[in-house]
């Protein structure tokens, strides 16, 4: 029976690995589009794509949604659209690599806020050692670029909140589900003026296309294998390595280049977040109060004895 159970756990933790991968490869792909059509409507694409795979799927039910619940859902929406543009828009101008590290910090600022311990400041240390080293402050630092990256943190960290929220008035996926749909209308006019104005080549096309596969359908596919299978504190470790695997994706299929103390920093706020998750899964259980819906969504900080088997599975970002 262990035996199972052990098995089980590592196919699980080896389609999370490939899941972040193919998060990363997305994000490269998209890259590759920017020069025909910009972050925008690479952005436009890959909502589009997010919205006719997963609202046949999940089929929430707008209808029958108060506006108590519709209001999180709208704010929700808008979080999709500017976590995603703003971190796109500092791929374009700083590097996947170094974009994705300092996203990165968004819900690790959450984790770290929710968990005062020594070990949680020895962590803070580390991450602040890391933003340091990957930004390195010059006259010559791109500061438009970090400061995107930086938006697209606050941005992660509203949409796990938010996830909580919608998560605890509407059951399932519904709620998220609906978000990405209204977020995929608000970007359907503005991907539209942008394909007709830059009439994009079939290349183009194909990238911007991968990049809401690669970035949103696979990992949200994965998500829903390995979230009954592996416990919180493992998912927040394997998820630590988004940061590596986007430096390394930047580095060979991008041609971005990264020096020493970029590097070190990437793997210091890596290591801070796995370290964080993985002592959160070490502490004993303590009570929380939880609605029917289910505890929040993969990505969110995990709760002090949290447990994955129960959670609901995320919409990928």
């Amino acid at each position: 029976m262990d035996n199972t159970l052990t098995a089980g756990r590592g196919r699980a933790g080896a389609i999370l690995v490939a899941s972040a991968l193919s998060n990363q490869l997305g994000a490269a792909s998209g890259s590759l589009a920017f020069p025909a059509i910009g972050p925008v409507g690479v952005v436009a694409a890959r909502q589009l794509i997010a919205a006719a795979v997963l609202l046949p799927l999940v089929r929430p039910r707008i209808f029958s949604f108060t506006r108590h619940q519709w209001w999180p859902i709208l704010l929700l929406a808008l979080v999709f659209g500017t976590m995603n543009l703003s971190l796109y828009a500092a791929v374009e101008r700083i590097g996947l690599g170094l974009a994705v590290t300092l996203e990165f910090l968004g819900p690790l600022a959450l984790a770290l806020i929710g968990s005062r311990t020594k070990a949680s400041a020895a962590c803070a240390l580390l991450a602040a050692a890391g933003v340091v080293a990957i930004t390195q402050p010059e006259a010559s630092t791109d500061y438009v670029g970090i400061g995107l990256g930086l938006v697209a943190a606050c941005s992660w960290a509203a949409y796990i909140l938010l996830n909580r929220t919608v998560g605890k008035r509407i059951p399932g996926i519904q709620g998220t589900a609906a978000a990405t749909g209204v977020s995929a209308a608000l970007f359907l006019p503005v991907g539209l003026v942008t394909f007709l104005n830059h009439r994009p080549d079939a290349f183009t096309v194909l990238c911007a296309a991968g990049a809401g596969v690669l970035a949103s359908v696979v990992p949200y596919v994965a998500d829903v294998i390995t979230l009954r299978r592996i416990p919180t504190s493992l998912f927040g470790v394997l998820m630590s390595i988004n940061p590596v695997f986007a430096a390394l994706v930047g580095a060979l299929a991008l041609g971005e280049a990264l020096g020493i103390v970029q590097w070190a920093g990437i793997f210091l706020i890596a290591a801070a977040n796995a370290a964080l998750t993985a002592g959160a899964g070490r502490r004993p259980p303590v009570s929380v109060r939880r609605s029917s819906s289910g505890p929040p969504p993969a990505g969110s900080p995990p709760l002090p004895g949290g447990d994955a088997r129960r959670r609901t599975p995320p919409i990928p970002r």
